[in-house]
């Protein structure tokens, strides 16, 4: 039997704070240090042959941190779109954004729309930026989407299906992760792509996010491919 091939890597990525307070330095240092890790992600994958890359980059939780660390987060983010959007479109490599961008301030949300507008059309690597996203919110808004089309007359309760449900998510056109690896040594999901992850093969690693490098994609892939995969059956041999 063939090894199974991981076309969609989604990284919790986990441990930058951590990774300050060991250098006694304030947590910022290490979501900057952090980015670095982010270059290095993307490099690995198309060095693997992944198709998407989904980042976990901002929490809707995350909004109940100090202010001062969430405004630096906010001018991290707009320094990433800034700096690494032509790199990366250079590299023929797509940039998407899910989550509630409504809480985003303005010029935020026009460097999202810029960068996905010039990136839209290429092929390489789908780099996909989880920013104010949580799984249980998402599920809540395709909830309520699919009970007004029902009281509209749109839609009845028995079209609301598994895969109905699926085609309503902001990851309708992008396949569910092979593997959801967090870093840092946490084992759970944070409320990461709660519906997407249904039959995701899940990789813990000590690794605190700013040390991460190309290796580790090419680790995780070498251990996905020794996973056998059944999605609720069994194995053909048994």
């Amino acid at each position: 039997m063939p090894a199974p091939v991981l076309n969609h890597l989604a990284i919790i990525m986990d441990g930058n704070g951590r990774w300050a307070k060991q250098r006694k330095r304030p947590r910022i240092f290490g979501h900057r240090a952090g980015a670095k890790a982010v270059r290095e992600a993307i490099e690995g994958c198309k060095e693997a042959g992944i198709r998407y890359l989904t980042l976990y980059s901002f929490s809707t939780e995350n909004w109940t941190r100090p202010p001062a660390e969430v405004h630096a987060l906010m001018n991290l983010l707009r320094r990433y779109l800034k700096s690494e959007i032509n790199e990366l479109h250079a590299q023929n490599i797509r940039l998407r954004v899910i989550g509630d961008r409504t809480p985003l301030d303005t010029d935020i949300l026009a460097l999202i729309e810029t960068a996905e507008t010039l990136t839209q059309a290429n092929t390489s690597l789908q780099v996909i930026l989880a920013l104010n996203y949580g799984g249980r919110q998402e599920l809540a808004t395709v909830a309520a989407q699919l009970a007004v089309a029902v009281s509209k007359g749109e839609l009845t309760l028995t079209d609301i299906t598994p895969e109905k449900i699926t085609q309503t998510l902001q990851t309708n056109d992008i396949p569910d992760p092979d593997v959801i690896l967090r870093t840092s040594g946490e084992q759970r999901l944070s409320n990461f792509l709660l519906w997407q992850s249904a039959y995701s093969e899940l990789i813990f690693i000590k690794t605190l996010w700013p040390d991460f490098n190309r290796q580790h994609i090419h680790d995780a892939v070498a251990e996905f491919q020794q996973r056998e995969r059944r999605f609720g059956g069994i194995a053909s041999a048994q």
